[in-house]
């Protein structure tokens, strides 16, 4: 059926000579995406910034469709959903603007404002009928959204007691999510697979488009930066077999999944960051195929109080959008990457380094700031005994190279790293951009050989 609608479907079952009816009106023809995470893909509309209008301009989609799982756990695969928190609902100012049935405990409601701007803008650009389904929990890590199987292939991951015992519990509360230390343990949603089980397994026999997500804050406060590299690989494989089996083989068995990297927050961000790429700095990548990521980290926008929950919801949506258009649709046009380092050359009579990009465009520096380097005593170290990273200004730039200065180095260059700090820039003021995408290079590192 080519996307469409609205039609009436009427389905008829036939039993021992009588005939059953129901009649489906309204009913649209499209693409399901899957919108999950912790408290950032939660982060509903009216909490982000220009909400009245943004809410109010939602009564011009009734083409897309809102769905939102209540926030369950459970110790073993469900069937079905167990709690709703909104039905499927025609896209209005009121569907986009609902409350949460316990404010306290979860006070964001709903609708997701990523999940809901990604399909806005989907929805405008492809003009084809979206349905989204919101199924995430705030404060919630990685292995909670995971089948067994993937910690059983990541033999370093802890033990779900063991990870929250080794948190203070003032932390939790601060960078994890809205909820408290005590609740993450009483109500199981850290445990093991729960969320696996109760939020995304209901969905598996549903065929879907692809899956959206935004989470990591957790397991940076978790201080799992190192396992996460390994556990989110595993996870996007996993929902991958899933839905496809689940689907019947109607679902794509690779289908494009879009993540939102990290944006600001606690000093593990940067290996974090760097973990949701697997060590590749991005994606897609030999171990993340048919993977697409928006880069958040210069989207805090300053004037506001400094938080993991960044109001700017609108740009990690259309950055979303841009890796979906090329990797989910084929649309050659769409560039979803920022400027990727592709070169580093190491000049010594000149006490300069050079770094050249792979950029769909032109480079476009805006500050000088933001690279680093390893000054070691040792060759071929970064070891924290015998060097220390120093920072290393842009003295000069083209259009698809930087230089920047090691002066202030006497000894060995070991490393060098790009944005590799918890809050790198103001909004939209890091230093390497594409200036006909206006796309950020990504946080990078790499040795110097």
């Amino acid at each position: 059926m080519p996307p469409g609608g609205p039609h009436t479907v009427k389905a008829v079952q036939t039993t021992t000579g009588e005939g059953q009816s129901i009649m489906l009106e309204d009913v649209l023809f499209g693409d399901v995406w899957l919108c999950s995470g912790q408290s950032n893909m939660c982060f509903t509309v009216k909490w982000g910034q220009n909400d009245s209008a943004e809410i109010a301009a939602a009564a011009d989609y009734p083409h897309i469709r809102l769905f939102t799982a209540d926030q369950v756990a459970s110790d073993s695969p469900l069937y079905d959903v167990e709690s709703i928190m909104q039905p499927w609902s025609v896209a209005s100012p009121e569907s986009i603007n609902g409350t949460s049935h316990d404010p306290i405990s979860y006070p964001f409601g709903y609708f997701s404002a990523v999940c809901w701007f990604f399909g806005r803008d989907l929805y405008d650009q492809l003009n084809v009928p979206m349905g989204l389904i919101v199924s995430a929990w705030g404060g919630t890590g990685i292995q909670a959204w995971s089948p067994p199987e993937v910690m059983k292939a990541c033999p370093d991951t802890p033990s779900d007691r063991k990870r929250m015992d080794s948190v203070p519990r003032s932390v939790t509360h601060r960078y994890a999510g809205e909820d408290s230390w005590e609740t993450d343990v009483a109500e199981h949603r850290q445990h093991d697979s729960a969320l696996w089980n109760a939020m995304i397994h209901p969905f598996v026999n549903m065929t879907i488009k692809g899956v959206i997500w935004y989470q990591g804050e957790a397991n940076a406060v978790f201080n799992e930066t190192y396992v996460y590299s390994c556990l989110f690989p595993k996870m996007i494989r996993s929902w991958r077999d899933g839905f496809h089996r689940g689907s019947g083989g109607l679902t794509d068995p690779v289908f494009p999944f879009g993540f939102a990297q990290l944006s600001v927050g606690s000093q593990n961000y940067p290996e974090l960051r760097w973990s949701q790429t697997a060590g590749y700095g991005y994606t897609p990548n030999p171990e993340m195929p048919r993977v697409f990521m928006s880069v958040g980290m210069d989207l805090w926008a300053g004037r506001e109080p400094l938080n993991v929950h960044i109001r700017d919801k609108q740009d990690v949506g259309s950055r979303l959008v841009l890796g979906a258009r090329s990797l989910a649709y084929g649309d050659s046009t769409a560039i979803f990457q920022g400027p990727l380092p592709v070169e580093v050359i190491l000049i010594p009579t000149f006490k300069i380094m050079n770094v050249s990009y792979n950029v769909s465009g032109t480079l476009e520096v805006r500050n000088s700031s933001g690279f680093q380097i390893c000054c070691s005593s040792e060759e071929k170290t970064c070891k924290p005994q015998s060097s220390m990273w120093m920072d290393a200004k842009i003295v000069y730039h083209n259009n698809i190279m930087v230089t920047i200065t090691t002066a202030m180095c006497a000894k060995y260059i070991t490393s060098w790293r790009y944005d590799w700090e918890p809050v790198p820039c103001r909004f939209k003021q890091c230093a390497v951009y594409c200036k006909e995408t206006q796309l950020p290079a990504p946080p990078f590192k790499g040795d110097i050989a």
